[in-house]
C-alpha cells in the first residue's frame, strides 16, 4: 500500500512537472509571438509614414511646378503686353511724323 502511495505521488509529481514544463513553453512561444508581431507592426508603421512623407513631397513638387508655371505665365503675358505697348506707341510716333511731313508738304 505504502508503495502503491508512493508510486502515485511519483506520478503526480512527474505530470505536475510535465504541466509546468508545458506552461512554460507555451507562454515563451506567446511571448515570441507578440514579440514578432510587434516588430512586424511596427516596421509596418515605419512604412505607412515613409509613404506619406513621399506623398508630401510629391505634393509640394507638384505645388511649387504649379507656382513657377504660374510666374512664367504672368512673365510671359507682361511682356507681351510690354510689347503691344511698345508697338502702339511705335505705331504713333509714326503717325505723328507722318502728320509732320504732311505739314511740311503743305
Amino acid at each position: 500500500m505504502m508503495m502503491m502511495m508512493m508510486m502515485l505521488m511519483m506520478m503526480l509529481m512527474l505530470m505536475m512537472m510535465m504541466m509546468m514544463m508545458m506552461m512554460m513553453m507555451m507562454m515563451m512561444m506567446m511571448m515570441m509571438m507578440m514579440i514578432i508581431m510587434m516588430i512586424i507592426m511596427m516596421m509596418l508603421m515605419m512604412m505607412m509614414m515613409m509613404m506619406m512623407m513621399m506623398m508630401m513631397m510629391m505634393m509640394m513638387m507638384m505645388m511649387m511646378m504649379m507656382m513657377m508655371m504660374m510666374m512664367m505665365m504672368m512673365m510671359m503675358m507682361m511682356m507681351m503686353m510690354m510689347m503691344m505697348m511698345m508697338m502702339m506707341m511705335m505705331m504713333m510716333m509714326m503717325m505723328m511724323m507722318m502728320m509732320m511731313m504732311m505739314m511740311m508738304m503743305m
